[in-house]
């Protein structure tokens, strides 16, 4: 199914809504419309790509759909990022269209002039120098679909160890849009979504999953109800006034929930709410027993990534097996492999695996990176760097990482990346980033520092390493505290011991 087939069958039901507006069906069909052609008189063809800088808006769909019924490649970018960060990424992709919202007009202004391969900019609402205003290009550009186009496919960036954010990037279908059975039918089907739901995304959609559950919704005729960033209460206040029935949540926001007061908790109701999906970050024991033990066996979890996967398991089995991510959620298998790359046994700890397309063509790749692509994969195996064991009933559990990679609030965070910025501190001989224990977050970022000779240690200077970060790369990567020692634990090769250094934060378990 696609979008115009919804549009008619539901021209006036609100495809999404949020921030005060709703756009219909009738009205995304007729907008992503008018944009493929206007792209295509742009000169893009399939295979090209465009950039958006937009937050939870409802217009950014419309643009999301114009790429996917022209052939482009569309690319969110991270709208937390610094401005050298999302320059990069608008870039790498070499998108020929930079699409942004007036609400981030400073980092567009900033990024547009260094970006070459852009040919056009556009901003979506009110006005901006330099950029073209959105309702003014499309004019009376003709809403009828775009004919002889394949389906256009999203590009989204995933960091590698290194910090470098890579382009995960799969090859366009040979169909035209909504002909052949799209990945989101298929995950409308795993996850029973209906035409009837009204699913609440509570995340950012520059995400992989906010992205693909709500366009999923899209394909089947649901309504999104879009949160512009997420507040506990508010969730609340949406499920029982909008009658929403499905979600998606991320462990922080279940945290947050839970730290409201009892009164609030129970003020809401949430009868209409069917189905509650998480994932993103691993999710404490504790935490999940209490969403449950509050909303019931509607909690659904899944382990994946933006370049596929994955796992699934439901309330009821997770009860049995605390802690587990789930078996394989298309029935096929997942692959636990040793340090030699053969398989390991029940309960045995290795790399994560899953099977990637027969045809080596149709695999995702990461754009301008053959070698990182090559690194992930082993024939047709592909990984997501997680370590974990099968259980004897082919349940997963993961038990770390095989990067050093912190994930704060379900957002993936790189160590490496913060570390090269903080060892350019005049005060800093050697430095170690680490994910350290936090009760809300999951994991906060830590800096754990050694001085040049001759500087001594203090709270202000703690403070003058956090902010010489802030102003250098996105907050949420930042440290939100420095630790100084005298020596950073290094082997002779010069290679970190970052185990020895986190058991002073985990104890002798740390990951």
């Amino acid at each position: 199914m696609y979008i115009g087939a919804m549009a008619a069958k539901f021209p006036d039901k609100p495809a999404v809504m949020g921030g005060g507006e709703s756009i219909t069906y009738a009205e995304l069909d007729a907008r992503s419309n008018q944009l493929a052609h206007l792209f295509r008189a742009w000169g893009l063809r399939s295979g090209d790509g465009i950039a958006v800088l937009i937050g939870n808006e409802p217009r950014f769909y419309e643009f999301y759909w114009a790429a996917m019924r022209s052939g482009l490649y569309f690319t969110p970018i991270n709208t937390h990022l610094s401005p050298g960060e999302m320059a990069y990424i608008a870039d790498n992709c070499e998108a020929k269209v930079l699409v942004v919202s007036a609400a981030l007009r400073d980092a567009a202004q900033q990024i547009a002039g260094q970006l070459p391969h852009v040919q056009r900019r556009v901003v979506v609402n009110d006005r901006l120098a330099g950029f073209a205003s959105y309702p003014q290009v499309v004019g009376d550009v003709p809403a009828a679909p775009l004919a002889f186009v394949r389906e256009g496919m999203a590009m989204l960036y995933s960091s590698g160890t290194t910090g470098k954010p890579k382009g995960v990037r799969v090859p366009l279908p040979d169909t035209p849009p909504g002909v052949g059975i799209p990945a989101g039918i298929r995950l409308a089907v795993l996850f029973g979504y209906r035409p009837e739901d009204r699913y609440l995304c509570t995340g950012p959609l520059y995400h992989a999953a906010p992205l693909g559950f709500s366009t999923t919704n899209h394909r089947i005729g649901g309504t999104v109800v879009l949160m512009s960033r997420f507040d506990a209460e508010e969730s609340l206040r949406l499920i029982e006034r909008e009658r929403v029935t499905t979600s998606q949540w991320v462990p922080t926001h279940f945290v947050r929930l839970l730290h409201l007061p009892d009164e609030v908790r129970q003020r809401y109701n949430l009868s209409s709410h069917r189905m509650a999906i998480h994932a993103a970050a691993p999710c404490p024991v504790p935490v999940k027993q209490q969403m449950i033990a509050w909303w019931g066996n509607i909690i659904v979890e899944y382990y994946a990534g933006t370049e596929g996967g994955g796992t699934l398991v439901r309330a009821d089995e997770w009860l049995a097996r605390p802690g587990t991510v789930g078996r394989h959620w298309g029935g096929g298998k997942v692959w636990i492999l040793d340090e030699d790359g053969q398989e390991a046994p029940a309960g045995q700890v290795g790399l994560v695996y899953f099977e990637g397309g027969e045809n080596a063509r149709e695999r995702f790749e990461y754009y301008k990176d053959p070698q990182k692509t090559a690194q992930t994969y082993r024939g047709r195996l592909f990984t997501l760097g997680d370590i974990g064991y099968l259980d004897g009933d082919g349940y997963l559990f993961l038990t770390d990482r095989q990067s050093h990679m912190i994930i704060s609030g379900g957002v993936n965070i790189y160590p490496q990346e913060i570390e090269n910025v903080l060892v350019m501190h005049p005060a800093v001989a050697d430095v170690a980033v680490i994910g350290v224990p936090d009760a809300e977050m999951g994991e906060a970022v830590k800096a754990v520092a050694q001085l040049r000779e001759g500087i001594a240690p203090d709270e202000a200077l703690a403070q003058d390493i956090i902010e010489f970060s802030r102003a250098r790369i996105a907050h949420f990567k930042c440290p939100r505290s420095v630790d100084f020692v005298d020596q950073l634990p290094r082997t002779a090769a010069g290679k970190l011991l970052k185990r020895e250094l986190k058991q002073k934060y985990w104890g002798p378990t740390a990951p």
